[in-house]
């Protein structure tokens, strides 16, 4: 079964309130995890200095956050599904925080459709500065720490194909 092509996302939203905006950093990245496009998830980020902790695994740079993370994740089947959101912000601060809870579930790639194939589910807290972008008036990541609260299924789901 062949999945429609999915339209190209914009990564600046013109009607977004300064909070929806802030959230948006997060849901840029979590859009580029779910459909492994390099683009959404790169304007998420400030750039070469962002720092992601996962589970106390501490990646900086987007480079290698890109390598770590979206090159393992993003070829997958998968969904993050983002809730109570808060967001701290100070009026007419260029900095800001939130804290998120996000459920992720995950499938080999291509086998997302089958429902006896092997899922991996997780849930996690997660905590983002975020700072408002100077080149371009866009809230963007600086550091993202993620604690996985629970987990559950086929754990080798999560493993890379090896390579050759």
């Amino acid at each position: 079964m062949s999945l429609p092509t999915l339209p190209t996302l914009p990564h600046a939203l013109t009607s977004l309130t300064e909070r929806e905006a802030i959230t948006d950093a997060l849901y840029r990245a979590i859009i580029g995890f779910d459909n492994n496009d390099i683009t959404i998830f790169n304007s998420a980020f400030s750039g070469q200095d962002v720092v992601f902790e996962f589970n106390g695994k501490v990646v900086s740079g987007l480079d290698t956050i890109r390598t770590q993370f979206l090159d393992a994740v993003g070829p997958m089947d998968t969904t993050h599904t983002v809730s109570n959101v808060r967001v701290e912000v100070k009026d007419g601060a260029s900095t800001a925080a939130l804290t998120a809870y996000v459920l992720a579930q995950h499938c080999r790639p291509g086998e997302g459709q089958d429902p006896e194939g092997p899922k991996y589910l997780g849930a996690s807290n997660y905590y983002v500065d975020v700072g408002k972008d100077k080149s371009d008036g866009v809230w963007k990541i600086q550091k993202t720490t993620a604690k996985t609260i629970w987990r559950q299924g086929d754990r080798s789901v999560m493993q890379r194909p090896a390579t050759g």
